[in-house]
């Protein structure tokens, strides 16, 4: 009977256990991880497709520029006096100007139209001593206090300016601040033979002025000076002491072979 009674008790009123699982309910599912949540072991996430960078497109080469050269017309000029006249046609350093390169170790005047074309070439009388560099001050002297070491004809580039010297006879102003300027040439002094050198065939004895470049009459008053007037001229006066890429920083215009010497 005491059996029975226990079973009857515990069948009814269950374990002490259970009574709290009876009032709790059901016990909760396990829990499931949810969907992007992190879980003891992680997942890799899907690697990212990149596209890789276009590179942007390079823009065509310019097409090659063709290289411009002076037109000597069949003369055969120094090697200096070709290179100069080149770069200012190439380069466009004389602008819309006619132009004159001064090569004073030949002692000669190459002139060129604005278009770089040779108008005419002829013989020049020059400073008598050799230099390129002015002395400071020289334009404000008095030609009979100018020694003989400063009778010079500088070097450089120089626009020029017409104009007119103190006895009222129009010159062409390579700088007048150097009183330096082309002119006619004035047989002035007897002594000084200056037509007589002007007409030699060699330079030795073209050194005689005190720095201006004389002309032939007919050159001056009939090509050179209605050139400048008409479209103004760029001068070049080529260095003797030094290279003329050092003086106007010039540079060498490709000819090519097959091409004819202009």
């Amino acid at each position: 009977m005491l059996v029975l009674g226990l079973a009857l008790a515990v069948g009814w009123f269950g374990w002490p256990g259970d009574r709290d699982a009876l009032r709790a309910g059901p016990p909760a599912p396990a829990a499931v991880p949810a969907a992007g949540r992190a879980s003891a072991s992680p997942q890799p996430a899907p690697a990212r497709l990149v596209q890789p960078a276009r590179a942007p497109e390079a823009a065509p080469p310019a097409p090659a520029r063709k290289p411009r050269h002076a037109d000597f017309r069949a003369q055969r000029p120094p090697p200096v006096v070709r290179e100069v006249a080149d770069w200012a046609v190439d380069s466009g350093d004389h602008g819309v100007r006619a132009f004159a390169i001064v090569d004073k170790k030949d002692a000669r005047v190459w002139l060129f139209d604005d278009r770089g074309v040779l108008v005419q070439q002829v013989p020049a009388l020059l400073g008598a001593a050799v230099g390129d560099d002015p002395v400071p001050g020289i334009g404000e002297k008095p030609l009979s206090q100018v020694r003989p070491e400063e009778k010079t004809t500088p070097a450089g580039r120089f626009v020029a300016e017409p104009g007119v010297n103190s006895h009222g006879e129009d010159i062409v102003w390579v700088s007048y601040d150097l009183a330096v300027s082309m002119h006619r040439v004035r047989p002035l002094v007897k002594a000084e033979r200056r037509l007589q050198r002007l007409a030699s065939p060699t330079a030795r004895d073209n050194r005689i002025s005190f720095g201006c470049i004389n002309l032939p009459v007919a050159f001056y008053e009939k090509v050179f000076s209605p050139l400048v007037r008409s479209t103004g001229a760029v001068i070049y006066v080529l260095p003797e002491t030094r290279t003329a890429r050092e003086q106007f920083r010039s540079y060498p215009v490709p000819r090519s072979p097959a091409a004819p010497s202009a």
